[in-house]
């Protein structure tokens, strides 16, 4: 699936690459899951389509945090805010999402992003948790893809 946020309008371009998206959780699961996939893709779908922030406001809980590695974390206003601030630099970055997984109260998803011209871009995974429907907590791990080589030193045995 490819997203690329354009400038001024926001416009979005689904390529899915993801192949079958089965869940052989139980139905109530499965339904839950399918409701909490649901509603993570529809905050990007108002994020990305309109370019207005405040459309995802009302898709999270008052009580939201977003978790970064290596940052402090942040509550609902402040995410909102740095969300804002980073998208007018980002205008016309290109997302390919390759995976959304969701289980029980948890939806993941994988992605590659790159700003025009700056290949290999980076690798982004991002965790929701929802709660009654609503957002409650996001976690955020971005990898330069430039970096993975040197990354993997640690898994070389000693």
């Amino acid at each position: 699936m490819l997203l690329v946020v354009a400038p001024g309008a926001m416009k979005w371009e689904f390529i899915d690459n993801r192949g079958n998206d089965r869940n052989t959780a139980a139905m109530t699961t499965q339904n839950m899951t399918t409701d909490n996939k649901s509603i993570v893709q529809r905050a990007l779908t108002a994020l990305v389509a309109t370019g207005d922030v405040d459309a995802l406001a009302p898709l999270l809980s008052e009580d939201f945090v977003h978790h970064r590695p290596g940052s402090t974390s942040s509550t609902k206003a402040e995410w909102l805010a740095a969300v804002r601030a980073a998208l007018i630099p980002l205008a016309g970055m290109q997302v390919e999402i390759h995976h959304v997984l969701a289980e029980g109260d948890h939806v993941v998803m994988y992605s590659r992003r790159w700003l025009p011209g700056a290949e290999p871009g980076i690798a982004v995974v991002d965790i929701w948790r929802l709660d009654d429907g609503m957002i409650t907590e996001a976690w955020e791990i971005i990898e330069p893809v430039a970096q993975v080589a040197a990354n993997l030193v640690w898994w070389e045995s000693a």
